[in-house]
């Protein structure tokens, strides 16, 4: 076998250097094992192919290389220039390289690459068409012990037995395939080697191809999976920059490299990005230009030959990569430009977020620097690209509101949300929407209208998000009228339901009604209303207008205006009370007020006095109809007015016209207090200050017939305190009657006898004329007339006590208990108590004493206390009423009501507790029954025992013990006529 490299000098050479220094055997060990299982340790496919790859470039011709692992071997074959002898002397020196002279376009250096093959063999094969050369660990172990050199064999002892492999090369035979200038052999260790390779394979792709532009083809055949990699770049979008220092450059950014880096003055770059997402997955590594560690976050494959540590893992820093940084920089700039001309949307490529590393960070920034200056953003206007700092955007605007901007925002460009990081990180501008829609108003003013409409059209989508909504509050809009106002809120579109006379009649009171050819459907999003009657009439410009009416050039056109309106859709007009204020003609031709106005020969003209209103001219009812001058406020009846939630301490503007109102809020509010006491519906009866004397009685009685001004005048308003507590009160109507109404004595109305009154009670008091009797009851009772006591307001209750304690006045027993029983349990008190009362004489009629002299007897057995003065009898809580109406004692306030004595126990009768199961077991009876000193004929104490002296009287005391007073009849009999037993148990039977 002949020695054409040779190898067996090379063997020589370094046996004979290891012989004579160990230490150099230990040197060479060393770093054969740190490349193989350091920075090597993953880069077998990679460093073979670049090889390949170098091989190609040196013999010009183009790179193919196929990677076949079968059976446990891999053999990789390649074409270009063979195996030289000053290449296996490179591959058997560590830190020499046969590549030290090659073009800018070869890529492995140093010659340390090929020591990647040691991760996954102990037994590398180079066969090529000028020979063959292997390397062995066996082998070389066996040199090494052939010295027989006691300081190699502490050396190997050391070490375990493991030997350098790479520096001592053997010849070997044999031929690479056939259409291949080299193969290299590498039988692997063991499986995990396998596995290592296969993974290998695996994970070869474009980023390969990309990195080593002297190979065109690769073929991977893993136990006959054949897969090709070729033409990359028509899978990916390519950027390139290379060049060659000068000499300053070298001076300044090669000084911290090493020799033979100096001698390579050489750089390039290259950007990638795939084509499709078919295309391979990005590594997320730089390549310099093969895989390093260097994690980089932009979203693109990146292989420049940046100078690399020791490691061969990581880039090194110092002002190469500096410069480098900023290049890669520039092409990446590039690349974004060229991509955006070719109408891609490149800014998911713009740098955001947090740097993976720090090459990746300067990468970042440098990337950013660079952008803002490059056209790679396109303008809406005319789809030119600009620089992001020539650019805008309107914050919050979409693209069809961007292409209707775009001729008066210079720079305006397209704002996707998912892009907004990416425009913060270029810098563009940011226009706030708002500014931008209060300077159209400047910059737009002499725009058609149907230009506005192009831009309300282009708000269709934007109008629909409630923030944006808020910015474009100062929106301009071209009115009817020719003026431009700003904000739409408020402003009324015209549509088919208002004549365009009626318009132009509010025009000159303010009415902004949009332009008809400005219209669109984004206005009224934005608060703009729809031109309905109701909305014309709610205007406030209307308002103006009809309050005002009086005061206008032309009175009988706006009131044509109003009517014209109201009378399309009478109920447009409910509720607008100030439509009243509207002056129309009355028959003499005069200007009035529409509430002051009447329908002549109506009800309302019939009651209502003719020096407040005027009829209307007939003419103006037969134009527009009764039921539309009526909504405006003119008068067939009387009429309403209805507020809701109506505050007391606050009333509304509608009822400011009421006469009397605020004295109403005062009478109802609970305690007086009008603060905070609401009234949830009110309708109030309006004018009734208006109505005739003479003529109340038709007035009443058009209350009982219409239902609205009955529910007016006899519901009561239910008031809500500030406790939150409900109160019932009179109606305004109601109110206003009982306190205003006088008839011809000069008497008010209310607190009169009513036709249908309780006789006693309408003895005491006025009668109510004659024609009340045709009322309506309820009517009747809400305004004041009295039927029964608890009609009474105070003013009534205190009339009747003070005619009660007239003592020319005869009244008698049975009367005066009924009123009692009726006025101790009601609610009026009026504000003073009398100074006299009628009292029990005790021979079935009455007596006036001074109420000093009376007391409350609210038990029979005080009756028979004549010593305290006259009698005012009730039971319960009318006792309690009594007392307090007429400021007398109760009886047991005056007196002790103590028994002087104990008495004798005695059984009660076995038929009375019979009869009346609630009477108690035992009495006691007494010769002589005192009380306080005065003699009873009964009593019960405070136990509730029964005393008596006399069969009467322990009758009573049972009965009022057992708290069946009704019983008392039945009690007696049983005493006195005990014969009778059995008569009186059949009749309890249907008691």
């Amino acid at each position: 076998m002949s020695d054409v490299f040779g190898t067996g000098g090379i063997r020589e050479r370094v046996l004979a250097g290891w012989a004579a220094a160990p230490v150099r055997f230990r040197e060479d060990a060393n770093a054969e094992e740190d490349l193989a299982l350091g920075g090597y340790l993953d880069r077998v496919v990679v460093e073979l192919a670049q090889n390949a790859a170098d091989a190609a470039v040196r013999a010009g011709v183009p790179g193919r290389v196929q990677f076949s692992l079968r059976s446990g071997t891999l053999v990789v074959s390649n074409t270009g220039a063979p195996l030289t002898a000053e290449g296996v002397e490179s591959l058997a020196t560590l830190r020499a390289s046969a590549k030290r002279d090659d073009s800018e376009s070869a890529v492995g250096r140093f010659g340390v690459g090929f020591s990647a093959v040691l991760a996954v063999t102990d037994e590398p094969v180079i066969l090529s068409r000028t020979g063959g050369v292997r390397f062995s660990r066996q082998d070389s172990a066996a040199a090494v012990a052939g010295l027989q050199s006691a300081g190699l064999a502490t050396e190997v002892r050391r070490r375990d037995g493991q030997v350098p492999v790479l520096r001592l090369p053997f010849e070997a035979e044999g031929e690479p395939p056939e259409g291949y200038d080299t193969a290299v052999i590498l039988p692997l260790r063991d499986e995990a080697a396998a596995e290592l390779v296969r993974r290998l394979l695996d994970e070869a792709g474009d980023a390969l191809l990309l990195a080593l532009p002297g190979l065109e083809w690769i073929e991977v055949d893993v136990e006959g999976s054949v897969r090709v990699l070729a033409d990359a770049e028509s899978r990916w979008y390519v950027q390139r920059a290379a060049g060659m220092l000068d000499e300053n450059d070298r001076e300044r950014l090669l000084a911290d490299r090493p020799t033979e880096e100096r001698s390579r003055p050489y750089w390039s770059i290259l950007w990638a990005l795939p084509r499709t997402a078919a295309a391979d997955e990005l590594p997320g590594v730089v390549h310099a230009p093969t895989p390093t560690d260097e994690p980089l976050s932009l979203p693109a494959l990146l292989l420049a030959t940046f100078p690399l540590d020791p490691s061969r893992r990581h880039v090194a820093t110092g002002p190469l990569t500096d410069y480098l940084v900023e290049a890669a920089a520039t092409a990446y700039a590039e690349l974004l430009h060229d991509r955006a001309e070719d109408g891609a949307d490149v800014l998911s490529l713009v740098p955001t977020g947090l740097a993976a590393g720090a090459l990746d960070r300067a990468l970042r920034d440098a990337s950013l620097s660079a952008l803002p200056g490059t056209p790679i953003v396109r303008a809406v206007e005319d789809g030119s690209l600009l620089p992001p700092r020539d650019a805008v955007v309107v914050e919050g605007s979409d693209d069809a509101f961007n292409r209707a901007l775009a001729p008066i925002v210079r720079g305006l460009i397209g704002s996707p949300r998912h892009h907004r990081t990416a425009l913060d990180a270029l810098g563009i501008r940011r226009l706030e929407l708002a500014d931008v829609v209060d300077q159209l108003g400047s910059v737009a003013a002499a725009e058609p209208p149907a230009w506005w409409r192009e831009i309300y059209a282009a708000l269709s989508e934007m109008v629909t998000d409630a923030l944006l909504r808020e910015s474009l509050g100062t929106l301009p809009v071209p009115l009817a009228d020719g003026r431009l106002v700003r904000g739409v809120r408020g402003l009324l579109l015209p549509g088919d339901e208002v004549p365009a006379g009626v318009l132009a009649s509010f025009g000159e009171y303010g009415v902004r009604v949009v332009h008809p050819e400005a219209v669109h459907p984004s206005l009224e999003r934005l608060g703009a209303t729809p031109m309905s009657p109701r909305a014309l009439l709610e205007d406030s410009a209307v308002r103006v207008a009809v309050e005002h009416s009086a005061d206008a050039d032309d009175p009988d056109v706006i009131a044509d205006a109003v009517l014209s309106v109201v009378a399309a859709d009478v109920s447009q007009a409910e509720g607008l009370w100030w439509l009243s204020d509207l002056v129309l003609r009355d028959a003499d031709g005069e200007l009035v007020p529409a509430n002051a106005l009447v329908i002549p020969g109506s009800d309302a003209a019939a009651v209502l006095d003719p020096e407040e209103v005027a009829p209307i001219d007939t003419a103006i009812v037969e134009r527009y109809g009764l039921p539309a001058v009526e909504a405006i406020g003119v008068l067939s009846s009387l009429g309403t007015i209805s507020a809701a939630d109506v505050a007391l301490d606050e009333l509304p503007e509608s009822l400011a016209d009421l006469d009397g109102i605020s004295d109403w809020a005062y009478d109802v509010a609970p305690d007086g207090s009008r603060f905070g006491a609401t009234v949830g519906e009110l309708t109030a009866v309006r004018d009734l200050d208006w109505v005739m004397d003479e003529a109340w009685p038709r007035v009443l009685e058009l209350f009982g017939t219409s239902p609205e001004l009955r529910r007016a005048l006899v519901e009561p308003v239910r008031v809500v305190g500030p406790d939150d507590r409900p109160h019932g009160g009179l109606s305004y109507a109601a109110w206003w009657i009982r306190d205003r109404v006088v008839l011809e004595d000069g008497e008010l109305l209310a607190g009169r006898a009513d036709p249908a009154a309780d006789p006693v009670l309408a003895s005491f008091l006025d009668d109510a004329p004659e024609w009340t009797a045709r009322l309506d009851p309820e009517v009747r009772t809400a305004v004041g007339l009295v039927r029964v006591v608890s009609d009474l307001d105070a003013a009534g209750v205190e009339l009747l006590l003070d005619r009660l304690a007239d003592p020319d006045r005869g009244v008698e027993e049975s009367a005066i208990l009924r009123l009692w029983s009726q006025l101790g349990t009601h609610s009026a008190y009026p504000g003073e108590t009398p100074d006299d009362v009628r009292v029990l004489d005790g021979s079935g009629l009455t007596r006036v004493v001074s109420a000093g002299e009376a007391v409350v007897a609210d038990a029979p057995m005080w009756l028979q206390r004549s010593d305290l003065g006259g009698f005012v009898v009730a039971s319960g809580a009318a006792a309690d009423g009594l007392s307090d109406l007429l400021d007398v004692p109760m009886a047991e306030e005056v007196a002790a009501g103590k028994i002087d004595g104990e008495g004798t126990a005695a059984d009660v009768p076995d038929l009375v507790r019979e009869l009346v199961p609630e009477a108690p077991d035992t009495w006691w009876e007494h010769e002589e029954l005192l009380v306080d000193g005065v003699e009873v004929s009964w009593w019960v104490d405070e136990e509730r025992r029964p005393h008596a002296a006399t069969f009467d009287g322990l009758a009573k005391a049972l009965a009022w013990s057992a708290g069946r007073w009704d019983q008392r009849h039945v009690i007696r009999a049983v005493l006195s006529e005990p014969d009778r037993s059995s008569e009186l148990r059949l009749d309890a039977t249907f008691d």
